[in-house]
């Protein structure tokens, strides 16, 4: 019996995981080879190729409760940190890690819960901000709030799809919070850039479904699926006043 494997992990393994992806190229993009279980169980793999977790009691083709999935997120991480003590692995950012629970914003926060242009913030203008001339002098102050309740209510659903692996198809109940929590780690500021899972110069969404496919087992979305819309703008608004920073790793 053929093992179900699964890999994890994000923009900040793609270095090391470009000697692992020079064997092997399919027609959907190379993939990592990784062990499998003697006894037909579940095997986890990090994106860097080399870091397992056998699942003992979860056999292919089955889902693990996401309780279990983040315990074996975690142990991928924790033994990937303890190899690479001085790797660079940003923690997961402030901005929308409350986006549903109502937590009250924190005073002098840019960019973090509550913040401006976060969800469920009031739009503040910067005092130097010019005024709009043309075609979108002819709106109003309440068009304004109601494009960005319309806007924020998007960023919102891409946060719950993003924290659910059912939501965006994934199959063994993986979701993308439990490898980069609120986005961490992400970077869509760095977009296009040469990615190296997929061996081609990529844009975020095509990272995001890379990941889809393979860390959680799921089948890519196609680029007008508003699921796939809403989580990379979710991720991009993570990185509120992050200045462009395109094909950086």
């Amino acid at each position: 019996m053929r093992t179900r494997t699964l890999i994890l992990g994000g923009t900040a393994l793609a270095l090391a995981a470009a000697v692992a992806l020079a064997g092997r190229s399919d027609a959907d993009g190379p993939r990592h080879r990784v062990p499998e279980s003697k006894d037909g169980n579940l095997v986890v793999a990090l994106c860097d190729g080399e870091t397992t977790v056998e699942v003992p009691g979860v056999a292919s083709g089955e889902t693990m409760e996401r309780g279990q999935a983040q315990q074996v997120a975690d142990q991928l991480m924790d033994e990937w940190r303890r190899k690479n003590p001085d790797a660079r692995w940003d923690e997961p950012p402030v901005q929308l890690a409350q986006a549903d629970t109502g937590a009250a914003p924190r005073t002098g926060d840019t960019g973090a819960a509550g913040g401006a242009g976060a969800p469920g913030a009031a739009a503040v203008k910067p005092a130097d901000e010019k005024v709009q001339t043309g075609i979108y002098s002819a709106f109003t102050e309440r068009d304004e709030k109601i494009w960005m309740a319309a806007t924020d209510q998007f960023v919102k659903d891409g946060h719950k799809i993003f924290h659910d692996a059912n939501a965006f198809g994934g199959t063994i109940g993986v979701s993308c919070d439990m490898c980069h929590p609120d986005a961490a780690n992400t970077h869509p500021e760095t977009y296009p850039k040469f990615q190296v899972q997929l061996g081609r110069v990529a844009m975020l969404r095509d990272m995001i479904n890379w990941c889809i496919e393979n860390p959680t087992r799921g089948k890519p979305l196609p680029d007008g699926d508003v699921r796939l819309k809403a989580m990379e703008a979710y991720i991009i608004a993570q990185r509120k006043g992050t200045p462009l920073d395109y094909g950086k790793h």
